[in-house]
């Protein structure tokens, strides 16, 4: 392969992840926790947009609802995480680099 077509295939790359981190900025998850206790929203890209609390959830003590709201992230979080892996797959499927 020459290096205009190496070169050509690594801007289109490029450009198809640029493309895709936007969108996954565009994206939002939310984690629950807590039978709904907590549930924090948030884009794929971890900005958290909301996050809301129950009455209920906010009786059990400081520590318990810590634990939660930590539950309620880390869902989120897993959740962004499977959408980023995805997006980022589809964006450089059919792209083959030598290194």
């Amino acid at each position: 392969m020459d290096l205009d077509a190496m070169m050509a295939q690594a801007r289109e790359l490029q450009s198809r992840v640029a493309a895709a981190q936007d969108n996954l900025g565009k994206i939002n998850v939310k984690g629950i926790a807590g039978n709904g206790a907590v549930i924090i929203d948030m884009t794929a890209k971890y900005d958290v947009v909301d996050v809301i609390i129950s009455d209920a959830a906010m009786k059990n003590g400081a520590e318990n609802l810590s634990k939660i709201v930590r539950d309620a992230f880390i869902d989120a979080k897993a959740k962004a995480d499977t959408i980023i892996d995805k997006t980022m797959a589809d964006a450089t499927n059919g792209v083959n680099l030598p290194f």
